[in-house]
């Protein structure tokens, strides 16, 4: 059986306010479901395929929340900052309301791929080291980067703090000074520290790839969509 929900709770539960808050926005007919206005805040609707709009904008019903985000620099990954603006003011706020958090943070400087979703399970998945997650970064380096270099960064760079070297999974030249690195942890700032330990220096760095779920070159910087369900199989999500 089909499960149904009043309009007052689905709106509520898809973050746009509190009962109250919302109560009055149906009965001051901002609220229109599957294309027709209603006033009633106990009218009931399947929640499949459900579609409506606020104030005029389009949603569609969603009981968790996965987005893709391609994040700009000087943008922090918290939802307290300290120095520069917060990657959620880039999102609708009803996804904010919703208690959406982002999957790996990146550094302020840092651009590129980021997951964002208000799913526990699917946090830990995408996040978890015994998961393992491969996610591949491109990595504009200050000098040309030398055989050497990268066969040193494959074979483990010893980090301070660390007991044992790590190496990345695969690295590639791309350019003199680019390389694409593919690590699976996610210790802090782990690219910057390992291509300082070959003597080297990150001047940009961009996360390109997550599992097999690769940043869309149409997906412009400080822009958000939601994942498909082809990009969930990509992160091995069925």
């Amino acid at each position: 059986m089909a499960k149904k929900l009043d309009l007052e709770r689905i709106l509520k539960n898809q973050g746009f306010g509190a009962r109250k808050l919302c109560r009055i926005m149906i009965i001051n007919e901002e609220i229109t479901v599957n294309g027709e206005m209603c006033d009633d805040p106990s009218a009931e609707f399947e929640l499949e395929n459900l579609k409506f709009t606020v104030k005029g904008e389009p949603w569609e019903y969603r009981e968790k929340s996965y987005l893709m985000m391609h994040k700009p620099s000087n943008y922090e990954c918290s939802h307290k900052t300290q120095h520069h603006p917060t990657i959620y003011s880039l999102l609708s706020h009803p996804l904010v309301e919703r208690g959406v958090q982002c999957i790996g943070r990146l550094d302020e400087d840092t651009t590129g791929l980021i997951l964002i979703s208000d799913d526990g399970q699917f946090i830990h998945k995408m996040s978890s080291p015994k998961h393992k997650v491969p996610k591949i970064y491109e990595v504009t380096c200050k000098h040309p980067v030398s055989d050497d270099q990268i066969a040193h960064i494959l074979q483990g760079v010893q980090l301070v703090d660390e007991d044992a070297p790590i190496a990345a999974l695969h690295c590639t030249r791309v350019s003199d000074n680019v390389i694409h690195m593919t690590l699976a942890e996610g210790k802090y700032h782990q690219v910057k520290r390992m291509v300082a330990a070959i003597s080297n220096r990150v001047e940009a760095l961009k996360r390109i790839q997550i599992g097999e779920l690769q940043l869309p070159q149409d997906l412009a910087v400080g822009k958000w969509r939601w994942l498909t369900a082809e990009d969930m199989l990509k992160l091995g999500v069925k």
